[in-house]
């Protein structure tokens, strides 16, 4: 059983940055593909990113040079760093363990506006 916490969500201005965190429980926390999802009002919950137990990344295109997702094993920890954000970026923000099938998050909230 793996159980996930996430934090950073909060208000940003367009452009500004925010940075999320997923604290994992588990020692099997390196094992797994970790991932970032998000859901808006109205709107499905969509997949932004993800990280391999071996590092690798792979983004959807439209947070592509803005986003980066990245890993600390030691630490059980993985991160979304959040820049030049837009009003569309805005919604809840979900960490992912092993998969959609597998180990969810509670969700934070980041919101984009002036």
């Amino acid at each position: 059983q793996v159980q996930l916490v996430e934090s950073g969500g909060g208000l940003v201005q367009p452009g500004g940055s925010l940075r999320l965190s997923c604290a994992a429980s588990g020692s099997i926390f390196g094992l797994y593909a970790m991932g970032w999802y998000r859901q808006s009002p109205g709107n499905r919950r969509e997949w932004v990113a993800t990280i391999t137990s071996g590092g690798s990344t792979n983004y959807q295109d439209s947070v592509k040079g803005r986003f980066t997702i990245s890993r600390d094993n030691a630490k059980n920890t993985v991160y979304l760093q959040m820049n030049s954000l837009k009003p569309g970026d805005a919604g809840v923000y979900y960490c992912n363990a092993g998969g959609p099938a597998l180990y969810w998050g509670q969700g934070t909230q980041g919101t984009v506006s002036s």
